[in-house]
């Protein structure tokens, strides 16, 4: 099973670049996009629809154009939720969760905290609440993926200029003590589990100073697992050649210890 992810920065712009034509050739069992800043109805027309996928999509409620997150799929869940079921996170549209009968994918938008104090302890708090969400599945005897843009930097190898960075949002001290409890709490980073070492490999670009041609960045887009999917890792990529935003894509390829059925919904 591949999963494929995306911060497309805005679905419109991506979709001038070449994302439908990327989407087809990659061939994902699930294609999973953030920060689509459209509602469902301004999706462009070659993005609406795929052979053999059903897409689902959140959009933010407070502000047109933010935010937002969209999930196509081969595989049937049975249910769908957009958000944890707290109004104050919900409302931003950053999260689509598809569940399935043996696992849970989440599709994540997380939060920028670099806007002020309150805007960080709003990061904080969701970081929270999806963590307490995703335990509560692993209680309930499911598998839980998370694919998306986190908005943080774990270690220092993830990002191009640690010290020049430790006190911007995505690099704080508290932001990545929380990834070390995310951690402690029986998640792992696919893409380390199978580079743990790889340096200059990241995801997100400033578009400031030719950031990206100098490749200084920041890994920021993961693809997390729960423990008992750690041997199941067969491959996590990046793909910084892939130009369609600020961002590039990511992938993970899972051998599933459950039985994965590839059924379009109706």
């Amino acid at each position: 099973m591949v999963i494929y992810s995306c911060n497309v920065n805005g679905i419109r712009a991506a979709a001038q670049k070449g994302l439908a034509d990327w989407f087809i050739k990659a061939e994902a069992d699930i294609m999973c996009f953030q920060e689509v800043r459209a509602d469902e109805d301004q999706i462009p027309l070659e993005l609406r629809a795929f052979d053999g996928y059903t897409s689902f999509w959140t959009a933010c409620e407070k502000k047109k154009g933010y935010s937002g997150v969209g999930v196509y799929t081969k595989i049937s869940p049975e249910e769908v939720n957009h958000g944890f079921d707290i109004e104050e996170f919900d409302e931003e549209g950053r999260v689509v969760q598809l569940v399935f009968a043996d696992w849970v994918l989440n599709n994540i938008y997380f939060p920028n905290g670099s806007q002020n104090d309150e805007r960080l302890d709003y990061k904080l708090r969701f970081y929270d609440a999806f963590l307490e969400n995703s335990l509560d599945w692993i209680e309930r005897g499911k598998h839980v993926v998370t694919i998306g843009d986190y908005n943080v930097c774990h270690k220092e190898i993830d990002i191009a200029r640690p010290k020049e960075n430790e006190m911007n949002s995505g690099f704080l001290p508290v932001e990545r003590a929380w990834v070390d409890k995310y951690v402690e709490s029986g998640f792992v980073d696919s893409f380390r589990v199978l580079h743990p070492t790889l340096k200059d490999a990241y995801t997100w670009w400033s578009n400031r100073s030719g950031a990206r041609e100098r490749n200084v960045g920041w890994r920021i887009d993961y693809a997390f697992v729960d423990e008992g999917l750690k041997d199941c890792i067969v491959n996590a990529s990046i793909y910084p050649e892939l130009l369609f935003s600020d961002h590039c894509p990511i992938s993970i390829e899972l051998e599933a210890p459950f039985p994965i059925v590839k059924t379009p919904l109706s």
